[in-house]
């Protein structure tokens, strides 16, 4: 089967506040090393897909500078490949995605010149791990006409942010989007697989005429078409939703049971390399259930907290709770709790940071 795989990857997030005000969302850091977008590719990748294009709009610089060439996921090739999908001006002027299905139709020509049959498209910002073959064979032992990813979702996601999905065996009979009062937990997880050529002539009929969304032009085809969905049982997160989400999707990368799921099963996750040292934990130094990745020196206090790469937390520093980005320094007797730090902060000798209500952020190259 050949597939094209769409990477939705260019919407702003007001919810991340400082978290994405130089950076995509799709670009965010999580688990020490990784890059929100590296669970969406790497999936696409294990399942054989070879070309890939990534629609790219807000702050696209940091997310470009990470996928690079597409090497890291075998995708630097001559046939096939990694394709950077950015808005364009010509002399007709402006062409600023105003939606999923407005992005994919001004990329039209990625489709039509293409061999492949079928698409998948994702997002992004997406943290889950799936063996993409199953669903595959899920939408052609069904004879769907469209195949969209759904979840059972528990009392900790907020069920008003997603499109609700009602289901008649697999078939999909109703989405409601973001309803205030949802008729089933059973929500959408922004993940859509169809024939390449029924997409093009959505996008066609129903683009053309101003529809931008994708989701709206699925919903309009539920009694046209055989849309079903495809029970997904797996961790699955949205770090777009919001600070809080992303923390929260931080510290479930301490549990041992979500790190086997995620890095351990259907292939692994790939990302850019950096050249760091191995971490180095100091004779001063208290460590409890972290992520502590290359390059780190640790001769402070450190529980269930995060540190990414290059990250210095010296003597009598403590930090617990917390996610802490590349190249941040904690100096001497410094307290940190329950805060997400943006890359290369510095938090000065004896200085207080804890979140009590919530998660205190600080900005990139903030200094506290």
């Amino acid at each position: 089967m050949r597939v094209l795989g769409l990477i939705l990857a260019g919407g702003q997030s007001e919810a991340l506040g400082p978290l994405v005000s130089k950076r995509a969302s799709a670009a965010l850091p999580v688990f020490g090393k990784y890059r929100a977008i590296d669970f969406t590719l790497s999936n696409m990748v294990n399942a054989g897909i070879r070309k890939v294009g990534v629609l790219t709009q807000y702050n696209p610089r940091s997310l470009m500078d990470h996928l690079g060439s597409g090497k890291e996921w075998d995708l630097d090739r001559k046939n096939g490949g990694l394709f950077m999908l950015q808005p364009y001006v010509s002399q007709e002027g402006y062409y600023w995605y105003k939606g999923t299905a407005d992005a994919i139709f001004q990329n039209m020509t990625l489709l039509r010149r293409g061999e492949e049959d079928y698409v998948l498209i994702g997002s992004g910002d997406h943290i889950y791990k799936i063996d993409f073959s199953e669903v595959f064979d899920f939408h052609l032992s069904n004879g769907a006409d469209i195949t969209l990813l759904v979840k059972e979702m528990d009392e900790s996601y907020n069920l008003s942010q997603y499109g609700i999905v009602e289901l008649a065996g697999n078939r999909i009979v109703s989405i409601v989007e973001k309803p205030q009062q949802p008729k089933t937990k059973i929500g959408f997880l922004g993940i859509y697989f169809m024939n390449k050529y029924l997409l093009m002539e959505l996008l066609y009929n129903y683009a053309t005429k101003g529809e931008t969304d994708l989701l709206n032009i699925v919903i309009s085809q539920l009694d046209r078409l055989k849309v079903c969905g495809y029970l997904f049982d797996g961790y699955w997160r949205n770090v777009k939703k919001g600070v809080s989400e992303y923390y929260r999707t931080n510290m479930d990368g301490l549990k041992k049971e979500i790190r086997e799921e995620l890095f351990y099963r259907h292939g692994k996750i790939y990302t850019k390399l950096k050249d760091f040292p191995p971490p180095k934990i100091g004779g001063t130094a208290l460590v409890k259930n972290c992520i502590v990745s290359d390059g780190c020196v640790v001769n402070g206090t450190v529980e269930n907290s995060i540190l990414f790469r290059g990250v210095f937390v010296k003597a009598g520093a403590i930090v617990e709770n917390s996610v802490i980005m590349q190249d941040t320094v904690i100096e001497e007797g410094a307290v940190v709790k329950n805060a997400i730090l943006d890359k290369e902060v510095l938090i000065r000798q004896e200085s207080r940071l804890v979140g009590r209500d919530s998660i205190a952020v600080l900005e990139k190259r903030a200094v506290l």
